[in-house]
């Protein structure tokens, strides 16, 4: 087996394991949640710095993704303009505040915080943001990682309403390298996003059962043109990157 089998092996049991048990319960869960706030004409929200942003994108006018999700995105915390300053304002304490203040969040909306470590300033202030704002707050993260990262202290996990343990280990990386103490090949983007669109779908076949779901067609697809454009008329008020 090569090292690239073992690495995709080990992934897809990251997979399975989220069909089962607390994992999957969650999920269902977080659906509920984002179904609710759907059905009341609320958003999905979805914050993640470094790393974890992209999964934010994940969910911005996606083929086969939600019209009422947005991210929420900030040069300052990505790795574009800087890797290491972002990283670094990521572990910032009051960052978050007037970034989150642009969007709108509010009481009946759903706010989805990634965070694999789930120890940074900034994941954990935007959650007590969320708490503030009346929104429902869910964690996407790793019990294991954040236990050990956290040292007693506090973590995103305990400032959620609902908690979706991604299962990665302490590190991210799940491939060991031979002769050093060193792992390559992150896990957490991978199984992050599966999770993020168990939910849409999830959450999609909720709104289907219930008439005309707000969901984005691929642009090359028959019809993309005017439901994607009904949909961006209905949401660009209140989503600052449908323009």
């Amino acid at each position: 087996m090569s090292v690239a089998d073992d690495y995709l092996d080990r992934l897809m049991g990251h997979l399975a394991a989220l069909k089962h048990g607390d994992r999957a319960a969650a999920i269902r869960a977080a659906a509920e949640a984002v179904t609710q706030a759907a059905r009341a004409d609320r958003q999905l929200f979805v914050f993640g710095t470094g790393h974890s942003h992209m999964l934010a994108e994940e969910v911005l006018y996606r083929a086969g993704g939600l019209a009422c999700a947005v991210p929420i995105l900030s040069a300052a915390t990505m790795l574009h303009e800087g890797a290491v300053s972002g990283s670094a304002l990521e572990r910032t304490g009051g960052l978050v505040a007037p970034i989150i203040g642009r969007y709108g969040l509010g009481k009946g909306d759903v706010l989805l915080v990634i965070s694999n470590s789930g120890v940074n300033a900034a994941p954990l202030d935007a959650a007590r943001i969320g708490r503030d704002a009346g929104a429902t707050v869910v964690a996407l993260t790793s019990l294991e990682y954040s236990t050990a990262a956290a040292k007693g202290g506090e973590r995103l996990a305990d400032l959620a309403d609902i908690v979706i343990d991604n299962g990665i280990e302490a590190g991210d990386a799940i491939t060991a390298l031979p002769g050093t103490d060193l792992r390559a090949g992150p896990a957490s983007t991978v199984v992050g996003a599966a999770i993020l669109n168990a939910i849409v779908v999830e959450v999609a076949d909720a709104l289907a059962r219930d008439g005309d779901p707000p969901v984005f067609r691929s642009a090359n697809m028959d019809g993309a043109k005017e439901n994607n454009a009904r949909l961006v008329a209905r949401y660009r008020d209140r989503n600052p990157h449908l323009r």
